[in-house]
């Protein structure tokens, strides 16, 4: 059994992968386990931007993926698409769909998650339900299929907090599987069940309803 790492740092050899290119942007999907850009020390320079640029230079981070969350991202390749897609992301132009597995099924099967998520000052970097400084994140849920040995959800994020899709499912007491930070049986799992399967977005030339998906390895 692999036990997944906890430091945080780009530590897998599996690859990125190109789904689409425009000439505006690329879409790539993203492995676990590896930094969406560059941390803050020395140790932590490894990325998707670095690793990415090296065969387009002029990739742009616009949105982030959690170090061991897998998943499809948009990356520009221009100021003027960047600018574009960074406003779409802040005013919710977006539309994104997630894939995660829990040890058992939530009930109501389908509903919304609707819970204020703030930093968890005494245990960084967790994040935890705050309803006195916390931010507003609202997250859909609907279970698709379950086994004995898990539920799988798909996970639609209305907002985009820190840590949201993991906080909101350990507050209805299904974390997900293999979570370092809020599972407590983390190491059962090889790695983070969270994916992001598809990512909407209007077209940064013409506005366009653009549409791209990535299914979930697991």
């Amino acid at each position: 059994m692999i036990i997944p790492s906890t430091n945080g740092v780009t530590d897998t050899q599996e690859p990125w992968r190109l789904l689409a290119e425009t000439a505006g942007y690329l879409i790539i999907n993203k492995p676990t386990r590896m930094l969406s850009q560059p941390g803050k020390e020395a140790h932590k320079t490894d990325s998707l931007i670095t690793r990415v640029c090296q065969e387009f230079p002029e990739a742009r981070i616009v949105h982030r993926l959690d170090w061991d969350t897998s998943g499809i991202m948009v990356l520009a390749r221009n100021a003027a698409t960047h600018r574009a897609l960074s406003i779409a992301f802040q005013e919710r132009q977006t539309e994104k769909r997630y894939i995660a597995l829990v040890d058992t099924c939530p009930q109501p099967e389908s509903g919304l998650i609707d819970l204020p998520i703030g930093a968890d000052l005494n245990h960084r970097p967790r994040y935890r339900i705050d309803f006195e400084t916390g931010r507003a994140a609202q997250t859909r849920y609907r279970v698709l299929e379950s086994n004995p040995h898990a539920c799988r959800l798909a996970l639609e994020p209305i907002t985009g907090r820190s840590h949201q899709l993991r906080v909101h499912l350990l507050a209805q007491g299904h974390p997900i599987q293999g979570d370092t930070l809020y599972h407590p049986k983390a190491a059962q799992h090889p790695r983070l069940m969270l994916h992001a399967e598809q990512l909407a977005f209007p077209a940064p030339d013409t506005g366009k309803w653009q549409t791209y998906g990535c299914p979930a390895s697991f």
